[in-house]
């Protein structure tokens, strides 16, 4: 998963150059729907689904339609590096969603800690750049994190039961359906060959493949360690981002993104961390998604 999602942000830096970012949550959500949808009828996963269309509409409006046309038009004036780092601060949102739910695990102390440096090197990378940055973009990816920590919850708390096929392929559908319009208003005509490579590579590989996988790391790890992986993903978009796209090495990168990775380190927390998940799936019954999100094996694994 670090892999996989730290692909979306130079491919999202190179497909809005060339496509509105709504336009581009609708291609890329329309493509891995007709890959996945057709899959999760033909599993009969798609009916127990729908009768909970509220949650349903919740969680795609929160995990989807509202992150990435924000995090499209934050890479509009922002580098895919510095966007990639910036999503580093949704395991800190979810370690806090305890203070509101209880579907949420407990943090150790020591991971708390962890979570704490890892912020505090978002905070360094921000700080320390703030004067060759757009604020309006970084108060978008920060919203991009609150969503992205807020989603596996919604998951856990509404859809711990039901084939995580089924709801993803739902949730896809539902904002392909809703951002038609804007696929309408600016259709994908003329667009060079690398904005095409582009939008595949986010529908069939950063969306389609990595929600499936992702479920399964919701399964084994829980809804908020698994979010851990955000710390990692920068490694890639920055490396991605330097090599390809000649972004900028810059000072907050150096300083922060390491104190970044130590946090990811200190908050996947090893022996302790799996005790700490452990007990939580045992205590609360809504945590169970640790070890039931599906009742069905899941092939291979947004």
């Amino acid at each position: 998963m670090c892999l996989i999602w730290g692909l979306p942000y130079l491919f999202i830096r190179i497909a809005v150059d060339h496509v509105s970012p709504a336009g581009l949550v609708f291609l890329r959500t329309a493509l891995a729907a007709l890959v996945l949808l057709p899959l999760a009828l033909v599993r009969r996963e798609v009916a127990p689904v729908l009768t909970r269309w509220r949650p349903l509409v919740l969680f795609a409006v929160i995990e989807i339609m509202i992150p990435w046309v924000l995090l499209g038009h934050a890479e509009q004036r922002i580098s895919s590096s510095l966007a990639g780092l910036l999503v580093a601060a949704v395991p800190l949102f979810g370690a806090l969603a305890f203070l509101v739910t209880r579907h949420a695990e407990r943090f150790t102390v020591a991971q708390t800690g962890g979570l704490a440096l890892g912020f505090a090197g978002v905070a360094c990378l921000v700080g320390l750049d703030i004067g060759h940055i757009d604020v309006l973009a970084v108060v978008e990816m920060l919203g991009v994190a609150v969503c992205y920590a807020t989603g596996p919850i919604i998951l856990a708390r509404s859809f711990h039961d039901v084939s995580g096929l089924g709801v993803m392929a739902c949730a896809l559908t539902l904002t392909a359906v809703v951002y038609t319009p804007f696929g309408i208003v600016d259709p994908p005509t003329d667009l060079p060959a690398k904005a095409w490579l582009s939008v595949v590579v986010l529908a069939l590989v950063c969306t389609a493949l990595a929600f499936v996988v992702f479920l399964e790391l919701i399964k084994v790890a829980g809804p908020t360690r698994s979010t851990i992986i955000t710390y990692v993903n920068p490694a890639v978009a920055i490396v991605l981002g330097v090599l390809l796209l000649d972004e900028e090495l810059t000072t907050g990168m150096l300083v922060g993104f390491p104190l970044i990775l130590i946090g990811c380190v200190v908050a996947a927390g090893g022996r302790a961390a799996e005790a700490d998940a452990t007990t939580v799936a045992s205590s609360e019954p809504g945590a169970d998604v640790v070890l039931t999100v599906e009742a069905d094996p899941q092939p291979s694994g947004s």
